[in-house]
């Protein structure tokens, strides 16, 4: 499970640097790629300070240098952004699926952060405290990740016809997929809420996620590379592949005298 573990926290790495990348073209030029949801705000001030900690925080992620200290202010921060910026929005818009997607999807990838934070080692930051609050945080970063997935399971079912329109027109039963993957998000949720067979349920949801980066979102990204919308989605989508995979090859690593499912 270490490889696992490995290959999500690499996953992980790369969609944050990218984004850090995506939000450098912006800023830098005006062009290129431009920021979609869930990262556009429109403030050149901001926009360089998360290029500048989403670069960090990919590199950081990638090498475990200071790792775990960076996965948790990373947690906090996209946790802070997602409720301050767009849960008022989402609030004020209840029959717009976007909104939803947005927050939630920030939601779970706040919680990956904390997930991956409690699989790195301390660095000399440790202590009896501050462990604890790694493992609460973790804690909450796997129920974030279940509650987002149930959401995307809602909107499969509720727009799964439109869903279907995304899947590519030679994959035959579109609409069947659709479905089943409302159902794979509701399963996988349950698994990972309950620790039910959580390592197979997160290592099965990420090969979703990684199938959908190759099969879906590449061919849409190389048919518009200037949509800013489906270049982040490509990478929200490896994001979630790889917070997905941490946690199943976390959940392996497991330590004696405990039933916490990262090390």
């Amino acid at each position: 499970m270490n490889g696992l573990l490995t290959a999500g926290r690499l996953f992980f790495a790369i969609a944050m640097g990218f984004f850090g990348a995506q939000f450098l073209i912006f800023v830098s030029s005006m062009s290129g790629p431009l920021p979609g949801p869930p990262w556009s705000h429109g403030v050149l001030s901001l926009d360089w300070l998360a290029c500048v900690g989403f670069i960090l925080a990919g590199v950081s992620i990638a090498t475990g240098r200071m790792a775990r200290l960076v996965a948790m202010v990373l947690g906090v921060v996209l946790l802070l952004y997602g409720l301050i910026r767009y849960l008022p929005v989402m609030v004020t818009r209840l029959h717009d699926p976007g909104p939803w997607t947005v927050v939630f999807e920030i939601l779970a990838m706040a919680g990956g952060a904390w997930v991956l934070a409690a699989s790195f080692p301390a660095d000399g930051l440790g202590s009896p405290s501050w462990d604890g609050v790694v493992w609460r945080l973790a804690d909450v970063g796997r129920f974030l990740i279940a509650i987002s997935l149930v959401v995307f399971a809602v909107q499969h079912f509720m727009y799964a016809r439109f869903v279907a329109t995304l899947i590519p027109a030679w994959i035959p039963a579109r609409l069947f997929w659709a479905y089943f993957t409302g159902i794979a998000f509701v399963a996988a949720a349950i698994s990972i809420a309950t620790k039910r067979m959580l390592r197979m349920g997160a290592m099965l949801l990420g090969t979703m996620f990684l199938l959908w980066v190759v099969l879906l979102h590449a061919p849409r990204v190389a048919g518009a590379v200037r949509n800013g919308n489906e270049v982040t989605s490509l990478f929200v989508a490896v994001a979630m592949c790889g917070l997905s995979f941490a946690l199943a090859g976390a959940y392996g690593r497991g330590v004696k005298g405990r039933s916490a499912f990262i090390l």
